[in-house]
């Protein structure tokens, strides 16, 4: 079987080194617009099975050409390239694990066409989208009466540094969409739009983590795949303390616009300007990260209220060399590739990863995370 892994930043290294040690896979292919991406890929994975195809990934068709020879495939590209690469996987008719989950509207639309060409299209399918939405899922099963499910996931330092107590674990860009897009959930069955960094509440996490601010974001498939089983649904994201605050006056004074200025008659896209102004300060003092989770799924059981927990606290992979946010996004995509080609997953279609992740499926897939270095612990809390 031969694979393509589409990016290879981090996460798609991540993805090509891990996914080349299964045996019935025979040839992976990274593929990047960048060849020195490529270089690195190829030096960091460092396996026989692994080649490196310096094209550009700018659009549907390009991604066809990179994608037509291969059984299946791992994106790990921005957001703007996601619909391309679900459209261009139908056509050639092989299977996608995507890991970005934003427009999950428009992209189940393309379900009926996926299933005529045979292939199974996982959108969203990292940690947060993910994790996040399998656990919650598993956790609405569980419960007779389900009343709320509660995704709560962050990417943190773990050398905070002043201002603001974060460091860029992945696209800049994708983490400035946080601060400024409506936050999509669901209530009583229907869907709901929450305003950006509103719902801001304390969390504490075990040490060294402690305490930290969650604001609402996107809840993403489960918004629509969940809303008819539970009555409120939603996603937040962790920061240390501070963070969000400084983020909203940003965003309240205009410097997160995607409009253009004039500076002294040269044009400039605002948000562009911020990106290049926060980068230095965004680097932190050290690449070793934390990533953190909690899902909990509250409601009825046997009648008595019941709150389904799952908690995990990763750290900077020492052994890999990779960011946590890196190993923990990258796994679930290439293990539900895995599962996949190796037929665990017949369903075809557009398939989130919260219709395929649960029941009898949810422990064995636990337990490859575990394998994988990625642990999940359960707790049970009954109001007697």
């Amino acid at each position: 079987m031969k694979v393509a892994v589409l990016g290879t930043g981090m996460i798609g290294n991540t993805v090509a080194r891990e996914i080349a040690e299964y045996r019935h896979i025979d040839h992976v292919v990274a593929v990047d617009g960048i060849k020195e991406n490529i270089e690195k890929c190829l030096d960091l994975t460092g396996h026989e099975k692994v080649s490196g195809r310096h094209m550009n990934l700018a659009n549907e068709n390009d991604i066809y050409e990179a994608i037509k020879d291969v059984d299946a495939v791992i994106a790990c590209l921005p957001h703007s390239l996601s619909m391309p690469a679900i459209k261009a996987a139908i056509h050639a008719k092989c299977h996608l694990v995507d890991l970005v989950g934003t427009e999950y509207e428009e992209k189940s639309k393309w379900n009926q066409q996926a299933k005529e060409a045979g292939v199974t299209i996982v959108p969203g399918c990292g940690v947060a989208p993910g994790i996040t939405n399998f656990l919650a899922a598993q956790g609405i099963e569980l419960l007779d009466e389900a009343e709320e499910a509660i995704m709560i996931c962050g990417g943190i330092p773990k050398d905070p540094q002043p201002p603001l107590k974060y460091q860029v674990v992945f696209r800049l860009e994708s983490v400035l969409g946080l601060y400024t897009r409506p936050a999509l959930a669901a209530e009583n069955g229907e869907l709901v739009y929450l305003p950006p960094l509103s719902g801001k509440e304390k969390i504490t996490f075990p040490e060294p983590v402690g305490e930290c601010e969650a604001v609402v974001t996107d809840a993403h498939s489960t918004a629509y795949t969940l809303k008819d089983k539970v009555k409120k649904i939603y996603e937040k994201t962790v920061r240390y303390d501070g963070h969000w605050d400084k983020m909203a006056v940003l965003a309240e004074l205009g410097f997160l616009d995607n409009k253009i200025i004039s500076v002294d008659d040269v044009e400039i896209n605002a948000k562009k300007l911020t990106e290049k102004i926060l980068e230095p300060q965004l680097s932190g003092k050290s690449v070793e990260d934390i990533t953190v989770v909690r899902v909990t799924a509250s409601g009825k059981k046997n009648g008595k209220e019941t709150t389904y927990i799952w908690e995990m606290i990763d750290y900077y992979d020492h052994d890999r060399g990779i960011t946590s946010m890196a190993k923990t996004t990258a796994i679930p995509a290439m293990l539900m590739m895995n599962w996949i080609l190796t037929g665990k997953v017949p369903e075809t279609g557009i398939v989130p990863v919260e219709k395929l992740i649960i029941g009898d499926r949810f422990g064995e897939f636990i337990s490859e995370l575990r394998e994988k270095g990625i642990k999940i612990n359960q707790y049970e809390r009954i109001s007697l």
